[in-house]
């Protein structure tokens, strides 16, 4: 299902005073293609299945504004196979091992630095109805127990990667989470990943709320490094 440009042009409109009409139609007209800035009335597998990227309703309760204003000037591959994974998925050949095939991941277009400062400016507007409760991360340090819960003890790595090289995975990298992502974010979408997507395959791992602040903690530290 796809979400109407009017319907989002209507929602935008109203964060464009002040901001600069450019960037509002930018979002409203170009960003909708891929992305639901409004919440979607009724979410199905189907929506899901046919996404070209992550929803953004929610973007200002998840990214952090200096991290998305330099990411939209000068993009990087945050989901190796792209929103949906197994589009880009080439069989190997012989039984070898599934490859990606990165031709078939369409590249995010690059921004101005005044476009990008004025998207990301609406972006950080949407909050999405209460997704994120603000202060929920109450500032735990990560520690070597966090640690294990993301690479063991949860199996998280079998989805994202935490170092630069990693072999491609289904979910987005995870080694600049801590430049990208609020905390209370993170808490709130390991904790409850089916509210924010009823339909999405990140499963919801039943943490307790000190393993869960633990293991944003440890989210929290993973910053941006040069790929090796």
């Amino acid at each position: 299902m796809k979400i109407p440009t009017r319907i989002a042009a209507l929602g935008l409109a109203a964060l464009a005073l002040g901001n600069g009409a450019a960037a509002a139609d930018l979002l409203s007209q170009q960003c909708v293609a891929c992305h639901a800035v409004t919440k979607p009335d009724k979410p199905t597998i189907d929506r899901l299945l046919e996404r070209r990227g992550p929803d953004l309703y929610y973007a200002g309760a998840k990214f952090n504004k200096d991290w998305l204003v330099a990411w939209l000037q000068n993009p990087t591959t945050l989901r190796a196979g792209g929103a949906m994974y197994f589009n880009a998925v080439k069989p190997g050949a012989n039984h070898a091992i599934d490859t990606i095939d990165a031709a078939r991941v369409p590249a995010h277009p690059k921004l101005s630095a005044a476009d990008a400062a004025a998207a990301a400016d609406l972006l950080m507007a949407l909050k999405g109805d209460g997704l994120v409760t603000a202060g929920a991360f109450k500032g735990e340090p990560g520690g070597s127990m966090a640690a294990m819960l993301f690479s063991k003890l949860r199996g998280c790595t079998s989805c994202h990667a935490a170092k630069p090289g990693a072999a491609p995975t289904s979910g987005p990298e995870l080694y600049t989470a801590g430049d990208r992502l609020q905390p209370d974010y993170v808490l709130a979408y390991i904790k409850d990943p089916q509210r924010f997507d009823a339909h999405t395959w990140m499963p919801s791992l039943g943490l307790t709320d000190g393993d869960l602040q633990k293991l944003t903690g440890y989210l929290s530290t993973l910053k941006n490094q040069e790929k090796k």
